[in-house]
């Protein structure tokens, strides 16, 4: 009879990104985890978990032999698994954040799918609260230094919504903030010339899990023109605090908040 069977929420859970699972982990949900990403490193018990391929490079028998009731995942760069695994009849919560309200409405999405629903909560809360301290710190600031940040190298490519929001958040100003609205990263293509023009006084990059190569960058034809690379305000921001879509981009914040905040004491 219905009335009589005990139904749970998901006990088996995949992971496909670092963020879903640092998510999974930081409401309460971490024993439930059973399969995560190379890339996954917070909190450090994630280590501990099966690994069941890259950001799109998965492993679909892998993930299958861990039997998930629930694989959670990220945007349409993962659309192809995604399909495979409802296609093989798991179920799939996909959230696909671009802006820094999306990335705490997926914490609440995730929280809720997993009946944590109280913890997520507290967790948003917790990072607003942060976001809300930080914004009004810089707002006493008369200038926003000009800030360029460099998502990919060849080519050149900016900053997604997010990360526009937190250097604005951080008291900086986004160079390419008109870009921010563009969900591809083909869309946020800028070429060296562009950024000498618009000539940032901060330069801030992560590229993608590859190590940022600052002779590369300040060696540009013409960069040497731009105000950040005369002063030697290029800061290399990792790729976990700045381009994992969850709780990380709050090391990120408070990476990029110290780099301005450095830049007005200067």
């Amino acid at each position: 009879m219905y009335g009589k069977t005990s139904i749970e929420f998901p006990r088996r859970v995949v992971c496909l990104t670092a963020e879903t699972a640092e998510i999974a982990f930081l409401v309460g949900a971490g024993d439930r985890v059973v399969g995560v990403p190379g890339t996954a490193r917070r909190p450090e018990a994630v280590r501990e978990k099966a690994r069941v391929g890259g950001f799109t490079t998965f492993r679909l028998d892998k993930i299958l032999a861990l039997e998930p009731d629930l694989v959670l995942a990220f945007s349409d760069l993962q659309k192809d698994v995604v399909r495979d695994l409802i296609g093989a009849g798991v179920a799939v919560l996909c959230t696909n954040q671009r802006s820094f309200d999306d990335v705490l409405r997926a914490i609440l999405v995730i929280g809720g799918a997993l009946g944590c629903e109280a913890a997520a909560r507290g967790l948003v809360q917790d990072m607003s609260d942060e976001v809300r301290q930080i914004r009004e710190y810089s707002a006493v600031w008369p200038d926003r230094p000009r800030v360029y940040f460099e998502e990919w190298h060849d080519p050149l490519i900016a900053g997604i919504r997010w990360v526009s929001e937190l250097i604005e958040i951080a008291g900086g100003r986004d160079v390419f903030a008109e870009l921010r609205d563009r969900h591809a990263a083909s869309g946020r293509v800028v070429s060296p010339e562009a950024v000498v023009e618009r000539d940032p006084q901060i330069i801030l990059a992560s590229w993608c899990g590859k190590p940022v190569d600052r002779g590369q960058i300040v060696g540009r034809p013409g960069w040497e023109r731009i105000s950040a690379v005369k002063a030697g305000q290029l800061h290399e921001i990792e790729g976990e605090d700045i381009l994992a879509p969850g709780p990380s981009l709050m090391a990120g914040l408070r990476r990029i908040h110290e780099v301005i905040q450095a830049f007005q004491a200067a």
